[in-house]
């Protein structure tokens, strides 16, 4: 710009020259005063001469126009420096904050995700959500800058290679920036993971101790102990029962036992029935009208010699194995009768529902009155196998309990229906007294 000014003054000295010389006049220069407009309107002393030529009048209005120019360009500059400056400080924050984020991934995963709640630009928050949208911000009002240094550098024609500085450091700070975005979206999702893992423990383990609550508080707390209760089934009806809720697997060979107690006649009823879909009958227990206790292997039958119904209790179990169909029959610890080919070589199909009081006709259901057990039952325990007969009378003398490890007699696995009841009871103490 001061070059095109000079050359613009020699212009006018030359034309001011060549004028001398084809007039044959002259011209006498004298120094401008302190504050005066430059060009040739002042005398010797100093007084501003009027100057009567057109050609003197353009030229000072372009002098005054292009020193105009000139300071307004020396504005343009200082503030585009300051620009400079500031972009320069915000970069050399931004480095900053990338090599302490370079010297933190190598102290592994915990030193790292300290490093990210640093806040390591100044103006950066500590949730990786918020830091995000901070960055965003910060990245747009950068990008936002660069362009109106675009838009001044090609008004006012600003060198091509400050230009070019200032873009590439900004994309070096944009790259920065995506880093930083990803490493904190990685936290971020990393954090999420554990949470929810976190959570789903959290609720697997209350759940767990809600089903133990509600066991325990559907649970007698007026007996001594989950075995010592008994059922009642005071009438002769197709409603009152009582049912396991678990259920067998498939079996090839068991063992079942259990107190009883009941004067009904004539004949006691059910005191429990196994039904599996296709077969009702599946596993029967029944003594109906005067017909003796009769047990009942896939619709198969067998007669056994028990005689229950003096109205005391007594501890029977019956075992069999489908091997040759053989089974045996055991009263208050002795065994009374054996017999084989009840349903030979046919295992014991599971999935199906254990009642105690009625025979089924459909699994679970169609109960008929007169088959229907009268009196009280306890500790129906159920094994896979055939007990030795030392078990068998270690539990009906009550010198051992043994609870079944396929149905064992617990107070939370068995529920009564229809007006069936459940009662405390030591079986021993009550037995000992009947007799």
């Amino acid at each position: 710009m001061l070059a095109s000014v000079v050359g613009l003054l020699y212009l006018v000295s030359a034309r001011t020259v060549r004028t001398q010389d084809a007039t044959g006049s002259r011209f006498v220069c004298n120094a401008i005063p302190p504050g005066a407009e430059p060009g040739c309107g002042y005398g010797p002393t100093g007084n501003r001469v009027q100057s009567s030529s057109p050609v003197e009048d353009e030229l000072r209005n372009t002098i005054i126009q292009l020193r105009e120019t000139i300071l307004q360009q020396k504005e343009t500059i200082v503030s585009q420096q300051g620009t400079i400056k500031e972009l320069n400080s915000k970069l050399a924050r931004c480095e900053a904050a990338a090599d302490e984020s370079s010297q933190g991934k190598s102290r592994g995963q915990g030193s790292r995700r300290k490093e990210y709640g640093k806040n390591t630009m100044g103006d950066l928050p500590r949730d990786p959500s918020e830091t995000i949208d901070q960055l965003g911000k910060t990245m747009q009002s950068l990008k936002g800058r660069l362009e109106n240094l675009e838009v001044r550098w090609r008004t006012h024609g600003q060198p091509l290679q400050l230009r070019e500085l200032l873009r590439q450091r900004l994309g070096a700070l944009e790259s920065q920036l995506l880093r930083k975005v990803a490493e904190l979206e990685e936290e971020k999702s990393q954090l999420y993971n554990e949470t929810a893992a976190h959570r789903q423990r959290t609720e697997s383990t209350l759940n767990s101790l809600l089903e133990r609550i509600t066991e325990l508080e559907r649970s007698n707390n007026a007996f001594k102990s989950p075995e010592d209760f008994k059922v009642s089934l005071s009438l002769r009806t197709n409603y009152l029962y009582g049912r396991i809720k678990k259920s067998l697997p498939e079996m090839y060979a068991f063992t079942v036992c259990m107190w009883l107690k009941s004067s009904a006649s004539p004949g006691i009823g059910t005191p429990f029935s196994y039904g599996v879909p296709g077969q009702a009958n599946e596993i029967v227990l029944i003594e109906w009208g005067n017909n003796p206790i009769e047990l009942l292997v896939n619709d198969k039958v067998a007669q056994l010699p028990l005689s229950v119904s003096d109205g005391r209790w007594h501890h029977i179990c019956i075992t069999w194995t489908t091997r040759d169909g053989f089974w045996e029959a055991y009263q208050d610890g002795e065994r009374l009768g054996t017999g084989d080919n009840l349903a030979p070589w046919h295992p014991i199909k599971p999935g199906g529902v254990i009642i105690l009081g009625q025979e089924q006709d459909i699994v679970g259901g169609r109960f008929d009155a007169t088959q229907a057990f009268v009196g009280e039952l306890s500790q129906f325990n159920m094994w896979d196998r055939v007990l030795r007969p030392v078990d068998i009378m270690g539990m009906a003398n009550c010198s051992a309990y043994m609870p079944g490890n396929v149905i064992p007699w617990i107070d939370a696995n068995v529920e009564v229906l229809g007006g069936a009841t459940k009662a405390a009871l030591e079986i021993c103490e009550d037995r000992a007294f009947d007799s």
